[in-house]
C-alpha cells in the first residue's frame, strides 16, 4: 500500500506535466494556423508600378526599306562580227579598263577583205586618172574650135562635137570619182570590220564569267561575257506614296529637286551581316510611275564602292530621314496596349488611380511610338504590370527613366 501510494505521488506531477504540454502545444498551433491564414489572405491596397513622364520632341523619322545591289552601268559584251573565237585575253572576274581587248576573233578573213578592198580603190583612182586625161583633151579642143567656129573658118557642127565630147568627159570623170568614193567607203567598212575582231570592253568596271569558249564561231547574236561599272553601285528600292511625297518635300526644303536626282538627303546601307557601309548614298532616279499593285515607287540611289566590295545582287537595306516631326509626343512602346483593334495607354492620375486613355499613333521613333492624340506632354504612362491594371484601379507609381523603361521591356531585363 506504501508503494502504490509512493507511485501515485510519482505520476501526479507527470501527469500535470503532460496536460501542461500539450496545452501549449494547442496554443501554438492555433498561433501557426492564425499566422498562415494572414499571409493567404493578401492585404488589400494600391498595386506598384513604374510609370514615365510622357516626353515632347522634335524627332526625326526615318524610312527602312530592302534594296536590291545592282551595277551602276552593265554591259553584255557581243562581238559585231561574225568569226571563230581564237584568244580570251582577260581573267574572269577581274577589273578591266575602257577599249581592253577582252576576245579576239580570227582576223584573216577581214585582213583580205582589206587588201581586196585597197585593190579596189587604186583601180578606181587610175579610171579616174584617165578620165580626167580625156576631160583635158575634150576641153582642149574645145577651146581651140570656138573662136574658129565663129569666124566660120570650121563648121559649127565640128564645135558641136567638142561640146558633147567634152560634157561626156565631164560625166566619166564625176562616174571614176564616184568609183572611187565606192572603193574608199568599202575599204573603211572592211578596217572597222578587220578592228571588231578585236572585241572590246566599252566601259570600265568588273568582267564576268565568259559564256563562249574559245574555239566557237559567234555572230552578233552571240553573248561573250557582260562587264558591270561597279564604283559607284546602284542600290533599286521601293517606297510607299507617303514616304514618296515626304522626301520630295524634304529635298525641296533643302534647296534639291529628288526627280531630277539633285537631292542631297543623305541615304545609308545597310549590309547583310549588319553592318552600315561607310559611305552615304542619294537618289539618283525615281521611276516615272507608282505601282497600282503595291502602292509603292521605285527609286534608284547611289553608293560610292571603293574595291569594288559591293556586287550586283546583293541585298541591303536603305535607311534615310523622311522628315523632321516636330513637338512629337513620345511614349514608350511597352507603354502600348491594343484591345480589340484600339491601341490604349494606362496613365496614373494625380489621385494614384489608373485612367484608361484611347490613343491615335503616329510612326515609331526609335523605341518610341509618336502619339498623335490621347495624351498631353508631362503626364505619367504605366509600363508595368499592365495585366493586372483596370481602369480606377488604386496603384503606388514609381518615376523610371525610359532607358530603365526598355531595359525591363527586353528579353534579359525581364518585367
Amino acid at each position: 500500500m506504501k508503494r502504490l501510494n509512493r507511485y501515485r505521488r510519482t505520476e501526479f506531477p507527470f501527469a500535470l506535466l503532460l496536460a501542461a504540454g500539450g496545452a501549449l502545444a494547442a496554443i501554438a498551433s492555433a498561433g501557426m494556423t492564425g499566422c498562415s491564414r494572414s499571409e493567404a489572405t493578401p492585404a488589400a491596397g494600391s498595386i506598384p508600378v513604374s510609370v514615365v513622364k510622357v516626353r515632347q520632341s522634335s524627332v526625326p523619322l526615318t524610312g527602312n526599306w530592302v534594296g536590291t545591289l545592282d551595277g551602276f552601268v552593265n554591259a553584255q559584251i557581243q562581238p559585231q562580227v561574225s568569226g571563230y573565237l581564237i584568244r580570251q585575253n582577260y581573267r574572269e572576274g577581274s577589273p578591266v579598263v575602257k577599249d581592253q581587248v577582252l576576245f579576239q576573233i580570227d582576223p584573216r578573213p577581214f585582213q583580205a577583205a582589206v587588201d581586196q578592198a585597197e585593190a579596189q580603190v587604186e583601180q578606181a583612182k587610175g579610171q579616174l586618172a584617165q578620165a580626167q586625161a580625156q576631160r583635158g583633151l575634150a576641153q582642149i579642143n574645145l577651146k581651140r574650135d570656138t573662136p574658129l567656129a565663129q569666124a566660120t573658118a570650121i563648121a559649127q557642127s565640128q564645135l558641136d562635137n567638142d561640146k558633147q565630147q567634152a560634157a561626156q568627159a565631164d560625166a566619166s570623170v564625176a562616174a571614176a570619182q564616184a568609183q572611187v568614193n565606192v572603193g574608199e567607203a568599202v575599204l573603211i567598212t572592211a578596217k572597222l570590220n578587220l578592228g571588231f575582231t578585236q572585241v572590246r570592253s566599252l566601259i570600265g568596271g568588273v568582267a564576268g564569267q565568259a559564256s563562249t569558249q574559245v574555239g566557237n564561231l559567234v555572230n552578233p547574236q552571240s553573248v561573250l561575257t557582260s562587264v558591270s561599272q561597279l564604283d559607284p553601285i546602284k542600290v533599286y528600292f521601293s517606297i510607299s506614296d507617303a514616304e514618296y511625297l515626304a522626301l520630295i518635300d524634304r529635298a525641296r526644303k533643302e534647296g534639291g529637286d529628288l526627280l531630277s536626282g539633285h537631292s542631297d538627303i543623305p541615304l545609308s546601307l545597310t549590309l547583310a551581316d549588319g553592318t552600315t557601309w561607310p559611305h552615304p548614298g542619294r537618289v539618283v532616279w525615281v521611276d516615272r510611275q507608282m505601282n497600282q499593285q503595291t502602292g509603292a515607287i521605285r527609286l534608284a540611289a547611289s553608293f560610292p564602292n571603293p574595291g569594288n566590295v559591293l556586287r550586283p545582287g546583293q541585298f541591303g537595306r536603305v535607311t534615310a530621314a523622311t522628315e523632321v516631326r516636330q513637338n512629337a509626343l513620345l511614349v514608350p512602346q511597352i507603354a502600348v496596349q491594343e484591345m480589340q483593334g484600339i491601341q490604349q495607354i494606362y496613365t496614373a492620375g494625380p489621385e494614384n488611380k489608373v485612367h484608361v486613355v484611347n490613343v491615335t499613333l503616329g510612326p515609331q521613333a526609335g523605341n518610341d511610338w509618336i502619339v498623335s492624340t490621347g495624351l498631353q506632354a508631362g503626364q505619367f504612362v504605366i509600363t508595368s504590370n499592365l495585366q493586372k491594371l483596370r481602369d480606377g484601379a488604386p496603384i503606388n507609381p514609381h518615376e523610371i527613366s525610359e532607358k530603365e523603361a526598355i531595359q525591363t521591356s527586353s528579353p534579359t531585363g525581364g518585367r
